[in-house]
């Protein structure tokens, strides 16, 4: 059986107050073959979009059972699977865990593929970091954004609405 190539998949998110308008970029590259990707909500937080970034970034792969490398610079995603963090949070039913509904969507992605984080200082001159980020904020910059209904309908939001 042939092995398939390492996708390397690089991810940021962005908002602008937080909680505010707000994108997600993310950066897929596969041996020669790259794929980029964005989008934005009128109304969210910066932790939503990093880790959107990334959902959406393992929702393009179409393969089963891929290895995938994600490079982030959120301490809060990065942490939450390496650190073990989500795997507490799982366990105790996601009691007042902000940002669930997009935790439960990463969930059956993650484990789909053989997935590995990596962090990586945001704004230091990575080139794929700084092309997500300039995705991101691209994103969040555009007229007519949506509704974040993740954002909108969590009870412990900071804004209460």
């Amino acid at each position: 059986m042939e092995r398939k190539q390492t996708i390397y998949l690089y991810t940021d998110g962005a908002a602008s107050g937080n909680p505010g308008p707000g994108g997600w970029g993310a950066v897929l590259v596969c041996g020669d073959l790259r794929k980029e990707m964005s989008g934005g909500f009128a109304l969210t937080t910066n932790n939503r979009m990093e880790l959107l970034a990334v959902i959406m970034g393992l929702e393009a792969i179409k393969w089963e059972n891929a290895t995938v490398e994600v490079w982030s610079d959120s301490s809060y995603v990065v942490k939450a699977v390496e650190e073990k963090w989500l795997d507490k949070w799982v366990a105790t039913g996601f009691k007042k865990k902000k940002n669930m509904d997009l935790w439960l969507r990463f969930l059956p992605l993650y484990k789909k593929h053989s997935v590995t984080f990596h962090w990586l200082k945001g704004h230091a001159g990575h080139p794929e970091n700084e092309r997500c980020d300039r995705l991101a904020v691209a994103a969040y910059g555009q007229p007519g954004l949506p509704q974040d209904e993740g954002y909108v309908n969590d009870e412990d939001n900071t804004l209460g609405l």
